[in-house]
């Protein structure tokens, strides 16, 4: 083979002319527009995300345009995220600013700001070496969305997504979005602020590097460069801390915070890469022990345990996510209450996601259920048939919790002598309730499975409670979905999973 017929990767694979044309054709193609990006479900998503993102950073508000003033256009840009095997790991829609339509000492003033240079880089890293330091990189995302503005920018509203009712209206920008000018000033003077505020002082020499010193042989050094941070130092406590902080302030991607992907929706894809199944399977079978104490990764650990028998690229990128989260809460756990006796109450939660799942459209069920304020009994299936409604879907979990809760009930009243007059179970669908205490079968219940009619049953016999709950006190929606960070951490807190760090 001649020289000049291969390619030596960064990860020192070699690669032939013929293999990066071969990769170039299997390439997902970028789409140019919105009109063509809309009709795929993967970019819909993206789209949806990257709004979704926008609006909970709190970036925009919906505004009738002043007088004088003149509205900035805003388009989509689509990137394939690739591998460096040129696979397929991720569909990213990006709302960026028509910014070339700014102009100077109207719409932006100020846009310079300093990055580290790579000869720093390279120094801090020897240091780090030379004092055998732990060396440890995060990532700020939607960096430029993290930075406010102090001039008056408005945008048009953006493709696709025109509020109904307000088609006049447009955007006034709180926060920077990508593609204005002023977006990197605004984003270093925020993290500038930030880094001041817990102790790091900016380096007169170099700008882009920013230093805490707590006592002469205690530092920390912070290299920036625009959302990258390499983090290095002699204190690893004072790391790890840093870094708890900064995931408080922004939204980071150097660990998971949450297991899964909000809207997470797998499927048994036919053009994908397979990966090996053995590996993992050994991978799926440890987070299932994990399981056993770890509530908030059921869902997730359930999802990805569907796909075993063929995993492919997609399966595996949603397991290591699940890892990346377990490594980053690994002092989060499960804590006991100690309630007043008269408090020893059984109460359980329960919902359903209707068709979560794509290949089969059978919904996914969860429950968990609290003793005493104490997380004791949880699960996360998919359901046995296909409902037909949401009504019947959270009929059939609610069902399956019965089982579990009269055998909870039963339980105590054995081994501890304490009376289960009834189990209270949270329900936030008010239709199956109904359907529940109706001892009537009619047209909405008439093709049920009699299996699921237990509930009815025990609604009837006295032995089970059932209560509306609120959608945003349905703990059992972890169990369900894969839903936003806020409502995660809101809903962890709810079951009772805290880290040890909060609790000292």
């Amino acid at each position: 083979m001649r020289l000049n017929d291969c390619i030596v990767t960064r990860d020192n694979e070699i690669t032939t002319e013929g293999d990066l044309v071969h990769l170039a054709f299997n390439a997902e193609t970028e789409p140019v527009n919105f009109e063509d990006a809309v009709k795929d479900e993967k970019w819909l998503t993206s789209m949806n995300e990257e709004i979704e993102s926008i609006e909970r950073n709190d970036t925009w508000k919906l505004v009738n345009l002043p007088n004088g003033k003149k509205a900035i256009g805003v388009k989509w840009v689509y990137k394939v995220k690739v591998n460096p095997k040129g696979e397929t790991i991720r569909h990213k829609a990006r709302l960026v600013v028509k910014g070339f339509l700014q102009k100077e000492g109207i719409d932006f003033n100020e846009i310079f700001a300093p990055v580290v240079r790579m000869d720093t880089i390279r120094l801090v890293t020897a240091i780090a070496h030379y004092n055998k330091w732990s060396m440890h990189q995060m990532d700020v995302k939607c960096t430029f969305m993290n930075g406010p503005l102090e001039e008056e920018v408005y945008v048009v509203q953006p493709p696709g997504f025109i509020d109904k009712g307000n088609e006049s209206k447009v955007y006034k920008l709180n926060k920077a979005l990508y593609g204005l000018k002023q977006a990197p000033r605004a984003w270093n003077k925020r993290i500038d602020r930030f880094l001041s505020d817990i102790g790091f002082s900016k380096c007169v020499i170099e700008h882009g590097v920013c230093v805490k010193k707590s006592t002469t042989s205690d530092i920390i050094i912070l290299c920036l460069y625009v959302d990258d941070l390499l983090i290095t130092g002699s204190n690893e406590a004072q790391i790890s801390k840093f870094k708890v902080d900064m995931m408080r302030e922004f939204e980071m991607t150097y660990l998971a915070l949450t297991p899964s992907e909000p809207r997470l929706q797998l499927t048994k894809e036919k053009d994908e890469k397979d990966v090996d199944a053995t590996e993992y399977r050994i991978l799926i079978g440890s987070l299932r022990y994990l399981c056993n104490t770890g509530p908030d990764i059921a869902y997730s650990v359930g999802i990805v345990s569907r796909y075993i028998e063929r995993p492919k690229m997609s399966h595996l990128s949603v397991a290591k996510r699940i890892l990346r989260y377990i490594k980053g809460t690994l002092d989060c756990g499960i804590v006991f209450q100690t309630p007043d006796a008269s408090s020893y109450d059984l109460v359980g939660y329960t919902d359903s996601n209707w068709c979560g799942d794509k290949d089969d459209r059978k919904s996914t069920a969860g429950y968990i259920f609290l003793y005493g304020g104490s997380l004791i009994s949880w699960c996360s299936r998919k359901e046995p048939i296909v409902a037909l409604s949401t009504c019947e879907a959270e009929y059939i979990v609610a069902s399956l919790s019965a089982c579990q809760g009269v055998w909870l009930s039963n339980l105590i009243k054995e081994i501890s002598d304490v009376e289960c007059d009834s189990v209270t179970l949270k329900v936030d669908n008010m239709s199956a309730i109904n359907l529940a205490k109706n001892p009537v079968a009619h047209g909405r219940s008439k093709h049920i499975e009699m299996r699921f009619n237990y509930l009815r049953e025990q609604v009837n016999n006295g032995k089970l409670k059932l209560e509306h709950c609120r959608k945003e006190l349905q703990v059992a929606d972890v169990l369900t979905k894969a839903v936003t960070v806020e409502t995660f951490v809101r809903l962890r807190n709810l079951m009772c999973i805290k880290s040890l760090e909060n609790m000292n």
